[in-house]
């Protein structure tokens, strides 16, 4: 028999021992009571002998079996090539146990002994290696493992090594539930770290981590598989629920064991609750005085209630002003307000508030329309009166609240001697200050005045108090006017003057004189459309008069509430000017058969025949010629031709604007003669 392989210097100083989390070394030592190995490495022992007995030659540490010392003895000091025996020990946990396979190779003999029960027994003394597997049930928890070789003579060789078995159709044995399982939540990070101990099974696949939300099951698919002894759930949700979470062994089999016991997180609130929904199927097709909102029942289990918001604009904001349900949510799914009669429309939004106080986006909106029964604030404090120059002027202090629709002040006057019943006169509407004045309050008389505030859609505020004021009058004209000057133009002068600043001016009125016998009258410049004065606010004023070349004198007067006015003969301002002369230079017409002839500003020219057979021979009138003045060749050009029988006006749609043009009208006989003329002058704008 060979000498067996033999132990190097460094290994006769140290004993290296693989474990499963690295490697250990132990002194050496003769004596195998004072060697100790982690589990799962084997204590070694060897032997001069078969019967292993007396002191042992030597022991260490050996994380597996499998040596082939040849036909040399082992190489420690004392022991034989043929006739020794070594023996390997340990005990460790199995975790849950299982079916595992123990597979031999040895040569001469080898016995396996599970907790001192021998399970493999091969024990001859032979020239091959022998081979063996047996299938052995290991039970859970710690057991201890030892076998046993002897040489007798010859070659020497030996290997064990034992595994589970995983097949699924062998292994129906779960792993054992894990232990040591914490469960610390984040609030900060919001997450939750799940931590447990290692299992002891040989054949673990890994872990399986389960959540749940309390009142619910563990779902049937894992939050997370792994290998490690920790995981972190980033994803476990910002409600404010309770959460619980268990730890599932699982090995390579397929077997998973019981879940660890549950263990609770409470996580913080930062999801707010669903928008409630059916609001906006709320509506009414008239205008009502009231609403009740209804909507569908939000689900979330830690719902406070809802809020009810009302605005007059989209989106609805969220805010204190528009909040209608107060701080305290509704319990339940309806609410029911008056609708303010603005005549504005109300739209209406809900929210859903959790118990953290969350609070869910605006639902859909529901719309109602409202009609304007309410009256505005602004109320006219303070009213006083005093009459002046100018009228009754009336003055308030401001109004202290405001309206969005306030439309403005209407003044209200109304005599003391009226009869019960009489309704009193406006004389002022829309006034947005706090000052009004009554122009023209008939004199002589004792009135009351107030003022009351209105809407847009009429609703009247509050009532001022009242104020009463007995009127004088005055009988005093507005000043003279300065700077009054007089232009001539193609189309008629224009007028100019400075503005008057007179108390109780209410117009201008301009005078045209007219001189006859050498003096000089004046009468007031009419409106076309009512044959009145004139009444002019403007500081200029243009007269349509003929640019025939004669003088013409001006007089522009201020006139008050009273209608209190200057004359010539009274101080008014006089202004003269000369006209300008377009008169035509042909000779003047000597009359024609017409009633009459009219020009006017927008080229309409008509006339009325009275002689159709006025040239003395009987001859009937044929035509009327219309004839217009032009300045540049100094003769009247043919216009217009219309027959006598049928016609009595016509257009000259080439007149002249912003002047003077005069037209000669004249009579054509079937004979070929022509009748004297008929002038007519018409301005244009």
């Amino acid at each position: 028999m060979n000498r067996p392989r033999g132990t190097t210097v460094a290994a006769a100083c140290a004993v290296v021992l693989a474990t499963a989390g690295g490697l250990l070394s132990v002194a050496p030592s003769a004596s195998a009571a004072t060697v100790t190995c982690a589990s799962p490495v084997f204590k070694r022992t060897f032997y001069a002998n078969t019967t292993f007995s007396g002191t042992p030659k030597r022991t260490d540490c050996d994380s597996t079996i499998n040596e082939n010392w040849g036909t040399r003895a082992p190489g420690y000091k004392g022991m034989p090539a043929n006739n020794f025996g070594v023996r390997w020990s340990m005990s460790r946990d199995f975790g849950s146990g299982g079916p595992f396979s123990f597979t031999v190779s040895a040569r001469d003999g080898i016995r396996v002994y599970l907790d001192g029960v021998r399970k493999v027994d091969v024990w001859k003394d032979g020239s091959a290696t022998v081979t063996r597997t047996v299938n052995v049930t290991v039970p859970k928890g710690k057991h201890s493992l030892r076998v046993d070789y002897v040489n007798w003579t010859g070659a020497a060789n030996v290997k064990f090594g034992y595994a589970p078995r995983t097949s699924a159709s062998v292994d129906k044995v779960k792993p054992l539930v894990p232990t040591g399982t914490t469960v610390r939540y984040d609030a900060t990070s919001t997450s939750t770290k799940v931590s447990w101990a290692r299992n002891k099974e040989m054949d673990l696949a890994g872990y399986r981590v389960y959540r749940r939300l309390k009142g619910t099951s563990f779902p049937a698919k894992p939050i997370a598989t792994t290998t490690a002894t920790s995981w972190t759930d980033t994803t476990v949700p910002k409600d404010g629920y309770v959460y619980y979470y268990e730890v599932r062994a699982c090995d390579k089999a397929g077997n998973t064991s019981s879940g660890t016991a549950d263990i609770a997180v409470t996580t913080v609130d930062r999801t707010a609750p669903a928008a409630p929904k059916g609001v906006d199927k709320n509506w009414s097709m008239n205008y009502p005085d009231r609403v009740t909102l209804y909507w569908d029942e939000n689900k979330e289990p830690d719902l406070a209630g809802y809020r009810v918001y009302r605005s007059t604009t989209l989106p609805v904001a969220l805010t204190p002003e528009n909040l209608l349900s107060g701080d305290k949510p509704t319990y339940y799914s309806y609410y029911s307000v008056p609708v303010p009669q603005t005549g504005d429309v109300y739209y209406y939004v809900v929210t859903a508030v959790d118990t953290h106080g969350l609070e869910s986006a605006a639902s859909s909106y529901a719309m109602y329309y409202t009609r304007d029964k309410t009256p505005p604030v602004e109320t006219a404090f303070n009213l006083r009166a005093e009459e002046g120059e100018a009228g009754v002027t009336l003055t308030w202090d401001p109004s202290e609240g405001t309206s969005r629709d306030f439309a403005g002040y209407s003044v209200f006057r109304r005599r003391t001697t009226a009869a019960t019943g009489t309704a009193p006169e406006e004389v002022g509407k829309g006034v947005k200050g706090t000052t009004f004045t009554d122009v023209a309050p008939p004199p002589g008389a004792t009135y009351i005045y107030y003022v009351i505030s209105l809407d847009h859609a009429g609703n009247g505020g509050p009532s001022s108090d009242k104020v009463t004021v007995t009127v004088a009058g005055n009988t005093t004209a507005p000043a003279a006017l300065t700077g009054l000057t007089a232009t001539p133009e193609e189309n008629g002068v224009t007028l100019s003057w400075d503005a008057s600043d007179a108390p109780g001016l209410t117009h201008y009125r301009v005078l045209r004189g007219t001189l006859s016998d050498g003096q000089w009258t004046y009468a007031p410049v009419e409106d076309p459309t009512t044959w009145r004065p004139k009444e002019i606010k403007e500081t200029t004023f243009h007269d349509m008069v003929p640019a025939d070349g004669q003088e013409a004198r001006y007089v522009v007067v201020g006139v008050d509430q009273y209608g209190n006015q200057l004359t010539p003969d009274t101080g008014a301002t006089v202004v003269a000017v000369t006209a300008l002369d377009l008169r035509p230079t042909a000779p003047p017409a000597t009359g024609g058969p017409f009633s009459y002839v009219s020009a006017g500003t927008s080229g309409y020219i008509s006339w009325g025949f009275v002689d159709s057979t006025g040239n003395g021979n009987g001859s009937p009138a044929t035509d009327i010629l219309v004839r217009r003045w032009n300045p540049r060749t100094g003769e009247f050009d043919l216009i217009n031709t219309s027959p006598s029988s049928s016609s009595s006006s016509c257009w000259d749609l080439t007149q002249p604007s912003a002047t003077t043009v005069y037209y000669r009208l004249s009579v054509r006989y079937a004979d070929g003669t022509e009748s004297d003329a008929t002038e007519a002058v018409a301005v244009t704008y």
